[in-house]
């Protein structure tokens, strides 16, 4: 396999890893769907939606982009369009780099995850 080749499949092994972390999540009281999609012109983005039984929806995502000669890296959690969670956007020039950045932040959005969930819930209740 040549290096692109190779940087491909790290990508999307990256990629794989974090729909996992975040597929992952569950909640007893709260229907859940992950999603993963490609963006132009060269990202990617991968997450989970929760619907709470009142019908709001939270999104918890991770994703990955290459543009101005580096790979930028986000996460965050949002409810009805508010962050709860808003990781900075780190930009890195290798992909090594980058795919690490994109496993730690994967873990750092899954972690709250039941938390802000029960939270939400009472304001329901």
């Amino acid at each position: 396999m040549d290096s692109e080749s190779l940087a491909a499949a790290g990508l999307l092994a990256a990629l794989s890893r974090a729909s996992e972390i975040l597929a992952e999540l569950h909640h007893p009281f709260v229907r859940s769907e992950r999603f993963s999609y490609f963006f132009p012109p060269a990202g990617a983005r991968t997450g989970a939606t929760f619907t709470l039984p009142d019908g709001r929806e939270m999104r918890f995502e991770v994703s990955i982009a290459a543009a101005d000669g580096a790979l930028h890296v986000t996460g965050e959690i949002t409810a009805e369009g508010e962050s709860l969670l808003d990781l900075p956007r780190k930009s890195v020039p290798g992909l090594g780099d980058a795919l690490a950045v994109l496993d730690d932040y994967a873990g750092e959005v899954a972690a709250p995850a039941r938390r802000l969930i029960d939270r939400l819930l009472d304001d329901v209740v």
